[in-house]
């Protein structure tokens, strides 16, 4: 039985298990399972691949996501670029550590963008707003990092900033259920038909960020597609 699994804590959140458990039923990928496993402290990550000798890749979620990179052999660019990983495969007695959120971006932004999606502001500077603005790089568009303490404080996004920055991309967990009554504190009235709202949070489908977007005709996503490529990119790693 191959084994794979997602580590975090807590893990009531996640879609994982069921997204891997459902995939191996419906492609008919026989000799698979996947589990979760929630370690209340990253110390315990050594012991798990002990206890699991079938394990041969993890899956990483909040709040492991840096905390894990020393118990690692190896990063591949993107992971050491991020200072991020949310995906590791078992290559022998090694453990190789990637990063698919900035495939899953890249691969889920790409098909929406428009000539006028040459700016970006990045609201949050966390660990998804590291992959966020690495494929961004890769996609040649220029970005300004939004967050209460700074580069940019939320009180200085100005109307021009706003009309010269037609992407905006929301990596903060505000919105996300069960605080769906909440939002950044942009000016939302300067917002248009060219601007693109990408919100990272999938949980509701439609969060306040996307809905304040929507009312002043811009186009809106969530990111729940993004959830779905990282993962088949994680499934691709691990198959390698």
């Amino acid at each position: 039985m191959r084994l794979f699994g997602l580590i975090g804590f807590p893990l009531s959140h996640s879609f994982s298990k069921g997204f891997f458990t459902e995939k191996f039923s419906r492609e008919n990928i026989a000799g698979c399972a996947y589990e979760n496993f929630p370690i209340p402290d990253i110390s315990a990550f050594p012991a798990l691949w002990e206890e699991n000798p079938a394990l041969e890749g993890l899956n990483v979620t909040i709040p492991y996501k840096q905390a894990v990179m020393p118990y690692l052999d190896e990063l591949t660019d993107a992971a050491k670029a991020i200072g991020a990983v949310n995906c590791i495969r078992r290559d022998g007695k090694r453990l190789i550590g990637h990063n698919t959120d900035v495939l899953g971006f890249g691969r889920s932004l790409q098909p929406l963008l428009a000539p006028d999606h040459t700016d970006a502001l990045v609201l949050g500077t966390g660990g998804a707003a590291l992959a966020v603005k690495y494929a961004l790089k890769q996609l040649h568009i220029r970005y300004s990092e939004i967050s209460r303490s700074g580069p940019v404080t939320y009180e200085a996004i100005t109307p021009e900033l706003m009309q010269s920055h037609k992407l905006i991309i929301n990596t903060t967990p505000l919105g996300m259920y069960p605080n769906t009554d909440a939002a950044p504190p942009l000016p939302y009235e300067h917002a248009g038909t060219e601007h693109l709202f990408y919100d990272l949070v999938y949980n509701p489908p439609e969060t306040l960020f996307m809905k304040k977007g929507m009312e002043r005709g811009a186009a809106a996503k969530n990111g729940y597609e993004m959830l779905i490529l990282q993962a088949e990119a994680s499934w691709e790693i691990w198959n390698s």
